[in-house]
C-alpha cells in the first residue's frame, strides 16, 4: 500500500466522522448533554482559538518527533475526546473536551501536510493533496448522510450513538496510519535540525496572512450563504442544501484537474489571483440575488454565485498549496506547514464575524467590500509571487526526505 493510499483511507475514516459531527453536534450538545446554545458557542470559540495554537505547535512537533508519531497520538486523542463528549457534564468539562477534540483535529491537519511535504516533491505534492481534498469532501457528505438517521430518530440515544460512531471512525484511522514506516520521515523519527524559523521569514508570513484572508471564503459558503438565502432572497430554504451539494460536486470533480494550472511559484500566484476574481464575481451574484426578482431568478443567480464561488475556491486553494510547499524551508517543513495551517485556522476563526458584519449586515455594499477584500488578497499574492525568486538552500543527504520505493510505493517490508 502506497503512502497516498494510507492517507486516503485515513482521510475516509476521519472525514466521515467529521461529517457525522457536523450534522449532530449542535443538537447533541444542547439536547443530549444539556448545555445551553450560548455555552456551546462560547466553548467552541475557545476551542477554535486553542486550535490555532495547536496547528502551529504541531509543525514543531513534526520536526522533532516525525509526522507519523504526531498523527498517531493526535488521532488517538481526538477519538478519545469525541467519546468523552458522551460523559460530559457541565460547561467547564465541555470546554476542556472541546479543546482536546478541536486541537487534536488541527494537529492532524498540520501533520498530514508536513508528511506530504517530506514524502513527495514537485507536482506530486499538490496532486496528492488535491485527491485527499476530494476524498475529504465526499467522506464528509457520506458522514452527513449517516447522521441523517440519528436526526430522523431524534432521541438522546440516537445522538449518543452517532457521536460514539464518530469516535470509533476516528480511531479506525489509526489502522492505516500505523502502516506508515518511520523511514518516511526524513531520517526517521529523530529530531530534525532546524535551519530557519518561519516566524522570521517575512515572505512566508505575508503569503500566510494573504491566504488566511482568502480562506475566509469557506465560511462565506457555510455561514454567509445560508443566512443570505433564507433571510434576504426569494429562493426557498431548501435551496441552501442544493447549493451545498453543488459545491461538493464541483470540488470533487475539478479539484484534481486544477493542479494542471499550477507548476511553479508564478503560476501559483496567478491561480490565486484568478480564484479571487471568481470570488468577487460570486459576491456580486449573491448580492444580485437579494433584489426582488422572483424565486426562479433568485435561484438562477444563486446557482451562478456558487459555481463561481466553487471555481474560485478550487483554483485559489491549489495556488495556495503550491506556495505553502515551495516557499517552506525543506529542513523545517513541519514548522513552516504549522505556520501555514495556523493562518488558515485564524482566517476561519474570524470569518463568521467578518462575513456577517459585511455581506449579511450591509447588503450590497458589504458584498462589494468582501469581494474587494478577496481580490486585494489575490492581487497581493500575485505580486509577491512575481518577485525575483531566491532559491532555497539545498538539503544535505542526511536531511533530505527519502523518496525511495519504500517511501513512494511501499509501506512496510518489501516482498522477497
Amino acid at each position: 500500500m502506497s503512502v497516498k493510499q494510507v492517507l486516503i483511507w485515513a482521510t475516509v475514516a476521519t472525514s466521515t466522522a467529521k461529517g457525522v459531527m457536523f450534522s449532530v453536534s449542535a443538537l447533541f450538545f444542547t439536547t443530549a448533554v444539556g448545555i445551553s446554545p450560548a455555552t456551546v458557542g462560547t466553548g467552541l470559540t475557545v476551542a477554535g482559538a486553542w486550535g490555532v495554537v495547536t496547528a502551529f505547535a504541531a509543525g514543531r512537533l513534526c520536526d522533532r518527533f516525525g509526522p507519523r508519531r504526531v498523527l498517531l497520538v493526535a488521532a488517538t486523542a481526538q477519538g478519545g475526546a469525541l467519546a468523552a463528549y458522551c460523559l460530559t457534564r457541565g460547561a467547564g468539562m465541555f470546554v476542556l473536551v472541546a479543546c482536546v477534540a478541536v486541537g487534536a483535529e488541527n494537529v492532524q491537519r498540520t501533520a498530514r501536510v508536513a508528511l506530504l511535504a517530506r514524502t513527495f516533491t514537485g507536482p506530486d505534492r499538490i496532486g496528492v493533496r488535491a485527491r485527499l481534498r476530494v476524498v475529504d469532501n465526499v467522506s464528509i457528505a457520506a458522514g452527513t448522510g449517516f447522521a441523517a438517521v440519528a436526526l430522523a430518530v431524534g432521541s438522546r440515544s440516537a445522538y449518543v450513538t452517532a457521536v460514539l460512531a464518530a469516535a470509533v471512525l476516528t480511531l479506525v484511522a489509526l489502522v492505516p496510519l500505523r502502516a506508515l514506516p518511520a523511514l518516511l520521515e526524513g531520517g526517521g523519527d529523530r529530531p530534525a535540525r532546524g535551519v530557519r524559523s518561519p516566524l522570521k521569514d517575512r515572505r512566508y508570513l505575508t503569503a500566510t496572512a494573504l491566504h488566511a484572508v482568502v480562506s475566509m471564503q469557506f465560511l462565506l459558503l457555510t455561514v454567509g450563504m445560508p443566512l443570505w438565502v433564507t433571510g434576504h432572497t426569494a429562493a426557498p430554504d431548501v435551496t441552501v442544501a442544493l447549493l451545498l451539494l453543488l459545491n461538493t460536486g464541483l470540488v470533487s470533480v475539478l479539484q484534481v484537474w486544477s493542479t494542471r494550472l499550477v507548476g511553479d511559484v508564478p503560476s501559483a500566484g496567478r491561480a490565486v489571483l484568478h480564484g479571487t476574481v471568481l470570488l468577487l464575481a460570486a459576491c456580486l451574484c449573491y448580492a444580485a440575488a437579494g433584489y426582488p426578482s422572483g424565486a426562479g431568478f433568485a435561484v438562477a443567480l444563486l446557482v451562478a454565485a456558487v459555481v463561481a464561488h466553487s471555481l474560485g475556491e478550487i483554483v485559489s486553494e491549489t495556488g495556495g498549496w503550491e506556495l505553502a510547499f515551495e516557499w517552506a524551508h525543506p529542513a523545517d517543513s513541519g514548522a513552516y506547514q504549522g505556520v501555514s495551517q495556523a493562518g488558515v485556522a485564524i482566517g476561519r476563526a474570524v470569518a463568521p464575524v467578518v462575513v456577517t458584519s459585511t455581506a449579511i449586515g450591509l447588503g450590497l455594499p458589504g458584498w462589494l467590500l468582501l469581494g474587494g477584500v478577496f481580490l486585494a488578497a489575490g492581487a497581493g499574492t500575485r505580486a509577491l509571487s512575481a518577485r525575483r525568486q531566491v532559491s532555497q538552500p539545498t538539503l544535505s543527504a542526511r536531511q533530505a526526505p527519502r523518496t525511495t520505493p519504500s517511501a513512494r510505493t511501499m509501506v512496510g517490508p518489501r516482498r522477497r
